[in-house]
């Protein structure tokens, strides 16, 4: 191989460069794809509870202050977010909206003063894994947030 092109070739070349911020990449898209799943398996079936089960969370509403009555209207809004957060072209409306249903949780639980609860972690937990499976999965969402040290 010719001098010269020794770099390309090479991992410290620029098509090795390229080579291993594509492969990063492909491996944090799907990191981002299992965040993602994750957190749209949780809400479809806290969902799906909501809807078909309500009398399964009859009890954590009632402790929380809410009536049973609301668990089909929190179910609905619960899936309309899961379902935009599913669909990338609508991704980011979903996050948002789920980021809001999850901080009502967060603040229901504040109230009670149930500060540090489970259910205070899980939400927190479950709003984390939303934003950053889309960061990883949508590069829009990468633009608009980037995480670069200030020498970049």
């Amino acid at each position: 191989m010719p001098a010269g092109n020794r770099g390309m070739w090479t991992s410290s070349g620029a098509l090795g460069d390229k080579m291993a911020e594509n492969a990063s990449f492909r491996g944090g898209m799907a990191l981002g794809w299992v965040l993602s799943a994750i957190v749209i398996l949780a809400f479809a079936a806290d969902a799906a509870v909501d809807l078909f089960a309500p009398s399964l969370v009859s009890g954590q509403m009632e402790e929380t202050g809410f009536s049973t009555g609301l668990a089909t209207p929190v179910g609905m809004i619960i899936l309309v977010c899961v379902v935009l957060y599913a669909i990338p072209r609508t991704a980011v409306l979903g996050a948002v909206l789920t980021t809001g249903f999850l901080g009502g949780a967060i603040c229901a639980h504040f109230r009670l003063g149930e500060i540090g609860s489970p259910p205070q972690l899980i939400s927190l937990l479950l709003g984390v894994m939303t934003w950053g499976g889309l960061y990883l999965r949508d590069e829009r969402v990468r633009r608009l947030l980037p995480l670069r040290s200030v020498s970049d």
